[in-house]
């Protein structure tokens, strides 16, 4: 294989491992940011559920009020009653403390609805509250947990980090710089292995004599679909 290429392909070895440390880390970050969303959701949902009991609150007290007021023109009108002379006027207050009196029971009515829903909603904030300190407790230990795992993957990635820099260096700055471009646009694969004429990048074939080409090993190619690196390794260095 071309002293370039070799280079380029340990290279690419050593920047996949790097890749599966980031992914590694990614994964026990993205578990811990899952617990904490989860976590902002119940605080949220309890919000939810403290509002509509505070306006439930408000409601019964705005219909208690009504219901007072009713009843208190109630007593007004009966107290009228023994004044008037008239039936007419009679028939007249008996309809209003009839109609007061219905639009009272009404006020109950929807007031015993409204406490039924304040007592629901009560114990089910209750109930979400001991959810949610529970979930908080085991969050702080995920994210002790989850810290020291990072730590630890880390202190890996270092090592190869210094063994990439390391074998960065032995390769020309411009090959680099394309090297490095192909990586971010190639999800992370510049250089790619070819088998029976077949680019295991973009899994397209080569044309006939570009693979001929790349056989000999003495030359970069790039290949005519995806523009990545490629190289033809021999199966016994497959295999190694």
């Amino acid at each position: 294989m071309n002293e370039l290429l070799a280079q380029l392909v340990a290279l690419q070895a050593i920047d996949i491992e790097i890749d599966q440390i980031d992914q590694a880390i990614k994964a026990e970050q993205n578990g811990l940011d899952e617990r904490i969303t989860a976590l902002a959701k119940r605080e949220n949902f309890i919000n939810e559920l403290q509002e509509k009991n505070t306006s439930a609150q408000k409601e019964s007290r705005t219909l208690e009020g009504e219901m007072a007021d009713k009843m208190a023109h109630v007593r007004d009108r009966q107290s009228r009653m023994m004044q008037v002379q008239t039936g007419r006027e009679q028939t007249a207050i008996l309809k209003e403390i009839e109609d007061a009196k219905k639009s009272a029971k009404e006020n109950e009515e929807k007031i015993v609805e409204i406490m039924v829903s304040i007592e629901q909603l009560t114990a089910q904030m209750l109930e979400e509250k001991n959810m949610l300190k529970g979930e908080k407790e085991l969050v702080a230990e995920e994210t002790e947990k989850v810290g020291a795992n990072i730590e630890a993957i880390n202190k890996g990635k270092k090592d190869k980090d210094s063994h990439r820099a390391e074998q960065a260096s032995k390769i020309k700055e411009s090959l680099l710089r394309k090297y490095d471009t192909l990586r971010q646009r190639r999800k992370g694969l510049a250089v790619v292995n070819v088998i029976d004429g077949v680019c295991q990048g973009c899994f397209m074939a080569l044309p006939a004599q570009l693979f001929n080409q790349l056989l000999r090993g003495d030359q970069l190619f790039d290949c005519p679909t995806c523009q990545r690196m490629i190289h033809c390794s021999p199966p016994a260095e497959e295999k190694n």
